[in-house]
């Protein structure tokens, strides 16, 4: 069976050019006569890794100096613990937008650790659209203000930055990092799990304001201290090796094949707009989120029915369009189409859904 288009919202699909990189590379990395899975994360090998995966992102991403690349374990879930245990020690509060599950589940972890003020939610319109910012409901004397950029389940996205003003931005960037550029100055802390955009499941990524550490709560845990981690290069204990090394080769595609993040900015809103197109256009298909909160990275769509959502997925399957199937809390159908989902795999999409409605009609 050949390569299928892949539409999983995580783990997803890595560009091929990465994957073949990693196949000839499995048995022996560079001269090093051992793979990367089993190399100490001690050697010379693996530091050179690390080093040029943190150096490229930085110049991908233009991350100024004064903010540490940190390589972590535990997904961007542990992040939902780790953000309120290092940041919110001083005030013991924090603003929290809760635009979808995720940032539902980051606001009810930080209530563990302080209080949590929700100035906005998407709920009441099952999160099909962002809420108004409304900068009167920020808190002055928050310790941060958290958002989930894009919201991998339900398809919206903050297409406008909430003015937090002197209090720290910190984004959940899991499912939309590296698909456009950002001004990383705008932020005090980033983090992402790397199983969308950037590597295997295994490694998360934070990019945090140096000014920011420090001021874990006492009973912080050793391995979710930010400033231990910082201080250990990452190295505190065994790092995620091997997806660190995929997650250096995916940032030379993006750097060499792609051209840059301005680049891939422009192909992913082709690829978004093209899909959003037809199903505008569609009498069958219809997306379930308001146009100008619309994601770039993840597409649902319904027909109404579930009897024919559950035809089109298994259809869909067959014909080689795998994982299709919506998140199991709102049903349908969800295309998530990330960096390395290429465009001839939406166009081959779109060419299978006409297909499909005319003889569904």
């Amino acid at each position: 069976m050949g390569r299928v288009y892949n539409f999983s919202a995580g783990p997803s699909t890595l560009p091929v050019k990465v994957l073949q990189r990693a196949a000839g590379e499995l048995v022996e990395y560079g001269t090093s006569g051992q793979s990367v899975m089993e190399m100490s994360h001690r050697s010379a090998h693996f530091e050179e890794i690390i080093a040029e995966c943190e150096a490229l992102l930085r110049e991908l991403m233009g991350i100024p100096s004064g903010y540490k690349v940190l390589f972590l374990q535990g997904g961007a879930s542990t992040q939902f613990a780790a953000v309120p245990m290092n940041l919110m020690g001083e005030n013991g509060k924090a603003d929290y937008f809760v635009t979808g599950m995720f940032s539902g589940r980051a606001a009810k972890e930080a209530a563990l650790y302080g209080k949590v003020n929700v100035v906005a939610t998407g709920e009441g319109e099952n999160f099909s659209r962002m809420p108004d910012i409304d900068a009167a409901k920020l808190d002055p004397g928050a310790s941060y203000v958290h958002i989930c950029e894009n919201n991998t389940i339900y398809g919206t996205r903050f297409t406008k930055l909430p003015d937090t003003g002197a209090v720290p931005l910190v984004s959940d960037m899991s499912s939309c990092i590296l698909s456009e550029p950002v001004d990383v100055s705008k932020y005090g802390l980033i983090y992402a799990g790397a199983q969308k955009n950037m590597a295997p499941a295994g490694v998360t990524i934070v990019i945090i304001k140096e000014e920011l550490l420090g001021k874990a709560l006492p009973y912080t845990p050793t391995m979710l201290n930010y400033e231990v981690m910082a201080k250990n290069d990452s190295m505190y204990n065994t790092p995620p090796c091997y997806p660190i090394y995929v997650c250096k080769l995916v940032l030379e595609w993006l750097r060499d094949d792609i051209g840059g993040l301005a680049k891939m900015g422009e192909i992913n809103r082709r690829k978004a707009g093209a899909l959003y197109d037809f199903l505008e256009e569609s009498s069958l298909f219809n997306a379930t989120t308001h146009k100008p909160d619309r994601s770039i990275m993840n597409v649902p769509f319904i027909t109404g029915s579930k009897e024919i959502d559950d035809k089109f997925v298994k259809q869909a399957a067959g014909a080689g369009f795998v994982n299709l199937k919506g998140h199991r809390s709102v049903g349908g159908m969800r295309a998530s189409i990330y960096n390395a989902m290429p465009e001839e795999g939406i166009a081959a999409l779109i060419a299978f859904m006409k297909d499909f409605e005319a003889k569904n009609k």
